[in-house]
């Protein structure tokens, strides 16, 4: 079977090494970060990076046999030497639509960009049309989206043993470029991606974090969004790190710990009492890497050119999420009608990059 050519940019922690971070958590299985997961894949070549730091490429080159012939300070050099069919796109959001939309228009055939999606509802919306216009094959790292254990518990879900879904929670949205991109994903997957029809929020910082349309640092938000097919969710800002649930008419299915523990609950008539949740046992799973899951879409895609289980409408669809919440907050809490027209907020930081962790 066909081998692709796959490269990184943007070579910290995400990009090739927050694996060395996580190296016994349960919740995840390794490989994680991008570079691990193409190293990994036999129907991938991890042949080349890009990052503004030689030293990090160094240690990237070391780790995954990437020559210093093939490690470049600038991108499009990259993209145009080393023509790899998969770029892996793992800057901040501020770079991504610049990055991934040369890289569409100029040759490769598939992105696995890093959330978010982009620092603006317009970048956002350019890198739909770029990815679509050259029949890009797509994927935002919001690695639940290829969790096999959110996989078995959107089942119970569709499966109806447990009731219409009427409720989906995120107890801890944290902040929405870094943390509520991957739950507000999360929810639109368990809802089967249904459109959202409006969205409320409110970010507790205030408008301190506001310079005109620019937003300086990454805010907590929560909200609530009403979906088409009449599912809630309220994205909560609680002590619950990492804890989802749906409710359904006939019980909830509940994930604790980041995806170490799974439950299910079930309405039950306990004699001498009224109507009860009573456990019961979350299926079993095979637990697998996300991020490998997710590389393996990206290749079925480029094989057989039938889409994603992501694809760039449903990161498009997340963004709008975060800039629904933001444009609620800058409105006072009014309620957003979907699509979101005219946002003007742009996230705008200049952080000092993060040393990562080498081993």
């Amino acid at each position: 079977m066909k081998t692709y050519r796959a490269a990184v940019i943007g070579c910290s922690r995400m990009g090739a090494f927050i694996d060395n971070e996580v190296p016994d958590y349960e919740a995840i299985k390794l490989p994680y970060s991008h570079a691990a997961g193409f190293f990994a894949e036999e129907r991938t070549d991890l042949i080349a990076c890009a990052d503004l730091r030689p030293e990090v490429m160094e240690q990237f080159g070391n780790q995954y046999d990437v020559p210093k012939e093939h490690q470049y300070t600038d991108y499009r050099e990259m993209i145009e030497k080393a023509q790899p069919d998969i770029v892996s796109v793992a800057t901040q959001p501020e770079h991504r639509a610049e990055i991934v939309i040369y890289a569409a228009e100029h040759g490769v055939k598939a992105v696995y960009a890093e959330k978010a999606m982009a620092a603006s509802m317009d970048e956002a919306a350019a890198m739909v049309s770029a990815v679509e216009e050259n029949n890009v094959a797509f994927n935002l790292g919001t690695n639940r989206r290829w969790h096999t254990g959110f996989d078995k518990m959107k089942e119970v879900i569709d499966s109806g043993e447990i009731g219409r879904l009427r409720t989906l929670i995120i107890y801890s949205n944290g902040t929405l470029f870094n943390t509520a991109s991957h739950n507000l994903d999360l929810i639109l997957r368990l809802n089967s991606d249904v459109p959202a029809s409006w969205v409320t929020g409110y970010l507790p910082q205030g408008n301190s974090v506001f310079d005109g349309d620019v937003l300086n640092a990454d805010p907590s938000g929560a909200g609530t969004i009403y979906f088409e097919n009449g599912v809630t969710a309220h994205a909560l800002l609680t002590p619950r790190s990492s804890e989802w649930e749906a409710i359904c008419d006939g019980g909830t299915v509940t994930c604790w710990n980041n995806g170490w523990q799974w439950h299910i609950r079930k309405n039950q008539d306990v004699p001498g009492w009224r109507a009860c949740k009573v456990p019961d046992t979350f299926p079993e799973f095979e637990r697998t890497s996300s991020t490998a899951n997710l590389i393996k879409d990206l290749i079925h895609s480029l094989d057989t050119r039938q889409p994603t289980r992501g694809g760039v409408r449903c990161a498009y669809a997340s963004t709008e999420l975060i800039f629904g919440i933001i444009e609620s907050h800058l409105q006072n809490g009014k309620r957003i009608e979907l699509p979101l027209i005219d946002s003007k907020t742009r996230l705008q930081r200049n952080p000092t990059a993060r040393q990562p962790r080498f081993n």
